[in-house]
């Protein structure tokens, strides 16, 4: 299995409290991240360049700080570009499904990485796109080969 994050996803185990009640959402990113710590993981640098803004609007930490912890992410993960064809796919993408561009983006690059899963919150559970499925992790019924990497960990 090969897998991707959006930036909520990755925010979340930072540590960042996206909105009130969040809180309960940063153990189980850790979870999450234990969980997958032997799955291959693609990222896409939009999304890290994404966590890097939140870490330093929402985080209050420095540009050095959140240029490091942006790095221990990019070492756990191949990095994906967005290329002419990832930057067209989305745009596609966003057409045709009415996405909001960024998160169209985000599941180009998991398509053009060739991931089997995006764990993402913001896009529709479930939805599937030229081969990825989009799971939220925090969701009370995760995908089936999500569900068997938790529970195993």
């Amino acid at each position: 299995m090969r897998l991707s994050l959006d930036t909520k996803v990755m925010a979340y185990a930072e540590g960042l409290v996206i909105a009130p009640g969040d809180g309960a959402k940063h153990a189980a990113a850790l979870r999450l991240l234990e969980a997958t710590a032997d799955v291959e993981m693609a990222l896409s640098r939009q999304s890290l360049a994404e966590l890097h803004a939140l870490l330093a609007r929402r985080g209050g930490h420095t540009a050095a700080e959140c240029s490091r912890r942006v790095r221990l992410w990019a070492e756990r993960a191949e990095l994906v570009d967005s290329g002419e064809a990832v930057f067209e796919a989305a745009l596609d993408l966003a057409a045709e499904r009415e996405l909001r561009i960024f998160d169209a983006l985000i599941l180009a690059a998991a398509v053009q990485a060739r991931c089997d899963l995006l764990l993402s919150e913001d896009l529709q559970d479930g939805f599937s796109w030229r081969g990825v499925v989009v799971s939220n992790p925090f969701g009370p019924a995760p995908e089936a080969r999500l569900k068997r990497l938790l529970a195993g960990s």
